[in-house]
This record gives C-alpha cells, sequence and structure tokens, in this order.
C-alpha cells in the first residue's frame, strides 16, 4: 500500500511563501477580531467564551496547509501591542452567550515565541486576564517550554495550549513542513500536564492525497493519537484551501476539500466511539463546503453545534433535499 503522502509533489518552505497570495496587515494596536461564542466544558455545560484574534508576527513555521499568514505582522510584534489589543477587546459588552468567563487569545502563531508575544508583555497581558477561569492560547509544539509554566501561574485560572496536531500519519506530517513528528506532539502534552496545563489539539478534516473516506479515517486516527496523548478537547478543523499550495494541488487534482457529509461523519464517528476528551467541529466556513443547500446548511450546521454541546450524535436532521447524508462506515 502507497504511503498516504507518497505521491506528492515536494514544496520547499521558499516555494510555499512563493505560492501565497498578497497579505492584509493588520494594526498592530486593534485586535483581528473579537467574538463570543459557547464553549463546550463538559458534555452538556455550555461556558461563555470571549475569542480574540491578535495581530502579531507571522508563525516561524510555513506549513503546507496554513491560511493565517495572510493577517499577520512581516517582523516582530511591537512590545506593548498585545495588552493594548486586549483592553479593546475585553472593552466591548458581553455577546448573546452571557459574560464570558473563559478567554481564547489566538495570535495566528505561538504564544511562547518572543517574536510573537514580546516576554515583557506578558505580566500585562496575565492581569488582564486574570479574572477568567480558562485562558487558551496557541503554540507550536516543539516551543513548548517553562515559559508557559511561569504564564500559567501568574493567571487566576487554568491555563490551556492550543496545538496543531493536523495529522498522526507520519508522512503527511512531514509534507505539510510541521517541523515535528507525531512523538514531538506526545512530548508536549507530556510536559504541559506535568505543569498542570491543559492541551487542545486541532486535526484536520481533509488531507491532499486522500479522498473523503480516507480522509475520514485519516481525522480519526488523529483523534484517537490526541486523546492517547492526553489532551482535554480535540478540534476537528475542515481543511481549507485559501493559502496558495493547496490551490495548486487542487488545480492538479491533489486537493478537494471534504463535503459537508464527511465532516459531519467524522464528528458522529467521533463521539460514537466514546473518544475521553471533549470532540467538536469546528463550523468557521461551513457555509463554503460542498454537500448541502439552502434547504439544509443551516438545520445540519445546528445539529453540528448542538453535538458539539451534548457531545452525543443526535438525530439526523429531516430533509426533503437529495444532499448526501454522513456516512463512511
Amino acid at each position: 500500500m502507497t504511503p498516504p503522502g507518497a505521491g506528492l509533489p515536494r514544496f520547499t518552505a521558499a516555494m510555499v511563501r512563493g505560492l501565497r497570495g498578497p497579505k492584509s496587515p493588520p494594526d498592530p494596536r486593534r485586535p483581528i477580531a473579537v467574538w463570543d461564542e459557547l464553549e463546550t466544558a463538559a458534555p452538556g455545560v455550555g461556558v461563555a467564551t470571549r475569542v480574540v484574534l491578535l495581530a502579531g508576527a507571522e508563525c516561524p513555521f510555513p506549513c503546507a496547509h496554513c491560511d493565517l499568514w495572510r493577517h499577520t505582522l512581516d517582523g516582530p510584534t511591537p512590545p506593548g501591542a498585545l495588552p493594548e489589543q486586549l483592553r479593546a477587546a475585553l472593552s466591548l459588552e458581553a455577546g448573546p452567550a452571557g459574560t464570558p468567563t473563559w478567554i481564547k487569545l489566538y495570535n495566528a502563531s505561538n504564544f511562547s515565541d518572543p517574536r510573537a508575544v514580546p516576554p515583557e508583555d506578558l505580566p500585562a497581558i496575565a492581569a488582564l486576564v486574570r479574572g477568567f477561569g480558562r485562558v487558551v492560547v496557541e503554540t507550536h509544539p516543539r516551543l513548548v517550554d517553562d515559559g508557559l509554566a511561569r504564564f500559567a501561574a501568574a493567571l487566576g485560572g487554568r491555563l490551556e495550549v492550543a496545538m496543531g496536531l493536523e495529522t498522526a500519519d507520519a508522512g503527511l506530517l512531514a509534507w505539510i513542513g510541521k517541523g515535528m513528528s507525531r512523538e514531538d506532539f506526545a512530548a508536549a502534552c507530556a510536559r504541559l500536564a506535568a505543569a498542570g496545563i491543559d492541551a487542545r489539539a486541532f486535526v484536520l478534516v481533509g488531507l491532499p492525497g486522500l479522498d473523503e473516506r480516507a480522509s475520514v479515517a485519516a481525522a480519526l486516527e488523529a483523534t484517537a493519537f490526541a486523546v492517547a496523548s492526553g489532551v482535554r478537547h480535540v478540534s476537528l478543523v475542515p481543511t481549507r484551501p485559501g493559502n496558495g499550495t493547496l490551490d495548486r494541488l487542487g488545480a492538479e487534482g491533489l486537493f478537494r476539500p471534504v463535503g459537508a457529509a464527511a465532516a459531519e461523519a467524522v464528528l458522529e464517528r467521533a463521539l460514537g466511539g466514546d473518544p475521553g476528551a471533549i470532540v467538536t467541529l469546528d463550523g468557521w466556513d461551513w457555509g463554503r463546503l460542498e454537500g448541502h443547500c439552502d434547504a439544509c446548511r443551516d438545520p445540519r450546521l445546528a445539529r453540528i453545534t448542538a453535538m458539539n454541546l451534548a457531545q452525543r450524535v443526535l438525530a439526523p436532521v429531516p430533509r426533503a433535499c437529495a444532499c448526501p447524508a454522513a456516512g463512511y462506515d
């Protein structure tokens, strides 16, 4: 059997960057976006959470699938910029989910990279979020260091570190250009656990060189690996084009985003298998997926949202359209 990724063209970091489109540089004094959402804390238990997309430096790892570089700075994050952004984000009124008690600080890079988060700003950031019961940041598994433990100690709540696992397949990990192995991810989770910090994993649904059925299986394998490594929450993310590299592969017939039915199938099978952690499907770009129509699009997204919260498989949405339902058994 040919290993996944074996037939894919190889892209160097320079090639990945060369296939990109133009950036939309953000204002380093303002957050890119702020919103409130209901985060799943436990089966059936939702917590109002403020999500802050911070403007900062680009990640040094040019992964072949990533499009987060589009709204990053060309140079280091200026000292003082992140606390200023955070103050602006915290000044906004609460949304429909209620007063947020958790907060996510996502910076399209790595919280433990001093180019992205100046170390001199960490005390101010910690002071600003001290009233939240859980603080979620993101970083690369190989950048998990003692600085995260020191930041966690300065918080009044629990720190959770989100890391991109993407896939548990060694060949595809190497092709993506993550600069890490499965073992690196597991070691990062162990280091976080030893410091009393929770871990979260991002898992891609849909990878180059795989058809939908294989993509469903790969996402479930990665979910199982993440849970075995000790993560508290697995976030399933349908892989989206738009970063240049995947668009190039799409034109060559080597990549096609999964459809709605495949995305639903991964969530259903993960929840139906007693994963041992919170597992949710990201509905961020649901409207861009193929395989749903005007009649079923919103009801199916509402079902996904309800399953994310309930952490169990719910009855399919009754519908008269011909759109495919989740399958791949």
